[in-house]
């Protein structure tokens, strides 16, 4: 954790200005509370403690991504890309964070008023960041199941918009999964193909090939997937294929990898009670992690343009 100031305390952005956080109030009525009428982001920021230098990761392209979001429900963002990196490198100068840490951008429809509708309603945009470790385990491996609950479809809730009120989803796959011993869950699309973790992008190694769901599989269109799809191509030298995977294809695979912003990189070692591949921690996973953790700390200057440099 950060030896910053108390959260109360963390500098915010919100609707335009800087403010404390504990200075920043929504009402009980606010649209967004009720409807989950909101999207959002998360970006993390890489502390390197050799360097004294925290290390801002895809700041750009998780604001393209919220732009686009933004606009399936009908909002848009108060500036541009590159005016809200240079917010978010200014927020996290002023909280002085000496840790890793997380940055959440949000935009919400405001407006204190009931009714299910999104046009002409009013909406606020906000930066709040905080020291943040790991969402799961990264070095041990982690225990999955697949989840009864299937994955939200595009065609009643977009799954590759980051929306508020389509986590609710993830939410209860992911207690299930807690509930039930495991670490994580493992979603089904609704026609049984394999979607996604809880949070997170899923690739599968079987056979010298790594395999990911297609973006047509209601997955997120992850920010992080996309760094994994070029480190396996470029550094690991293993094709990468995009298509639709089965359940039981997790069962007799060779190694199983989690990936997300939060998530980082996470191997699965055990699946429904079935040890992934030899049950340990793969040989691929662990070269994706090295490579991966070298870049988004600032070591590997052939990715320096994933960073930005906050202090």
């Amino acid at each position: 954790m950060s030896k910053g100031p108390a959260p109360a305390n963390y500098w915010v952005y919100f609707d335009g200005e800087f403010k404390r956080y504990h200075d920043v109030h929504l009402g009980l009525m606010t649209h967004a509370l009720h409807y989950g009428t909101g999207c959002f982001e998360g970006i993390r920021a890489y502390w390197n403690d050799k360097r004294g230098q925290l290390f801002l990761l895809a700041a750009a392209p998780h604001f393209d991504r919220l732009r686009r979001s933004a606009r399936i429900m009908r909002m848009e963002l108060p500036e541009d890309t590159s005016t809200l990196v240079n917010i978010t490198l200014d927020l996290l100068r002023r909280n002085e964070f000496k840790s890793d840490a997380y940055v959440r951008p949000l935009v919400f429809k405001s407006a204190e008023q009931i009714g299910v509708t999104l046009r002409g309603l009013p909406e606020t945009f906000a930066i709040y960041t905080v020291p943040f470790g790991n969402y799961v385990e990264i070095d041990a491996g982690i225990r999955c199941m697949v989840s009864s609950w299937r994955r939200v479809s595009d065609q009643s809730l977009p799954a590759r918009a980051k929306i508020t009120g389509s986590y609710a989803n993830s939410a209860l796959a992911k207690n299930e999964a807690l509930e039930s011993g495991f670490d994580e869950a493992i979603v089904l699309a609704v026609d049984g193909h394999v979607s996604e973790g809880s949070a997170e992008n899923l690739f599968m190694v079987k056979e010298g090939e790594v395999i990911t769901p297609p973006v047509t599989d209601d997955i997120l269109e992850g920010i992080t997937r996309k760094y994994v799809m070029k480190i396996v191509r470029d550094e690991l030298r293993m094709p990468v294929v995009e298509r639709s995977i089965d359940r039981t294809e997790l069962y007799t695979c060779d190694e199983l990898i989690l990936c997300g912003t939060g998530a980082q990189i996470s191997p699965v070692i055990e699946i429904d009670h079935r040890p992934v591949g030899d049950g340990k921690v793969g040989e691929i996973a662990q070269e994706l992690q090295q490579i991966y953790f070298g870049a988004v700390r600032g070591e590997n200057p052939k990715y320096s343009d994933w960073v930005l440099a906050v202090y």
